[in-house]
């Protein structure tokens, strides 16, 4: 049971993770009906920002504050200067045009930082493991619950309880609406997808310790946030939360049950939650 009770717990700090991925994903689809295939760009630059910052003798607390700040600056950029202007086309244009820019940034990785995966030092502050009774976890994957739990509550009350989260979630509905309010929808556009980028980022600078930084990590964690975004429902930031925490704690456990099936059981659940719920968890109809 003591093993079950890690690969849950454990499951749940992937979970967070995979939500900080994911929600960015889900909340520019749910504004811009826009698929962005090249979102895991964004968690491999925090990724290899880390590891960058580290190399240059800068502290992990750094690259936590500023590696999200100048990934979500690319991501405003890049939504300014070349993603506004396919918005109009269809579906299959968006997809032409992300993919290539993933596949782009993946390559300028290569070329910066190498073909092979670099680790990134725990935090000194957090190595080591806490102990209760004869139950011991690691320091480091704990505060990465308690901390992306904090930003799940943080990013909440500001989609909740902000003007700019009243105007995003209008926005969600009729962005003619929003327009006639006399709000810029374009700027709008602009910060939710910084935003999203810098969630990316962040996913991306908070796993680096766990598991390193390598150059094909984003296309996995695209794929993952696909998955938890259908799961979840599109367009939902609770259901981007609920669909990650099901997700990182059917991979953890599995990994247990059936190390060898663990990832085909990520896209079993998917279809599992589909044929009960078409629209995801906690997607709107229509």
């Amino acid at each position: 049971m003591s093993i079950y009770l890690l690969q849950t717990i454990n499951g749940i700090g992937i979970g967070m993770l995979y939500f900080l991925l994911a929600v960015g994903l889900s909340i520019v689809f749910g504004l811009l009906r826009f698929v962005n295939f090249a979102h895991g760009a964004f968690y491999l630059f925090g990724a290899y920002f880390c590891y960058q910052m580290t190399r240059w003798g800068w502290s992990f607390w750094w690259s936590l504050l500023l590696a999200p700040l100048a990934v979500g600056a690319i991501g405003w950029a890049t939504e300014k200067l070349l993603l506004r202007h396919v918005y109009a086309k269809p579906h299959e244009f968006h997809i032409l045009v992300t993919v290539g820019l993933a596949l782009v940034v993946q390559e300028l990785v290569i070329l910066q930082w190498g073909p092979l995966g670099d680790s990134v030092a725990t935090p000194e502050l957090l190595q080591g493991v806490v102990m209760w009774g004869s139950f011991v976890y690691p320091k480091y994957r704990l505060f990465v619950i308690g901390f992306t739990a904090v930003l799940a509550v943080l990013l909440w009350w500001l989609l909740e309880g902000t003007r700019l989260g009243s105007a995003v979630r209008a926005g969600s509905e009729s962005t003619e609406m929003v327009s006639l309010l006399g709000m810029n929808v374009f700027a709008i556009f602009s910060l939710v997808f910084a935003l999203g980028a810098a969630t990316a980022a962040l996913a991306g600078v908070l796993a680096a310790p766990i598991r390193g930084a390598e150059p094909f990590m984003g296309i996995e964690a695209l794929g993952v946030a696909f998955v938890i975004v259908v799961v979840g429902g599109l367009g939902s930031f609770s259901g981007a939360l609920v669909g990650g925490l099901l997700i990182g704690i059917v991979q953890s456990v599995m990994s247990t049950l059936w190390p060898e099936g663990a990832r085909i059981m990520i896209y079993v659940a998917m279809a599992a939650v589909l044929l009960l719920r078409p629209h995801g968890l906690l997607g709107r109809k229509g």
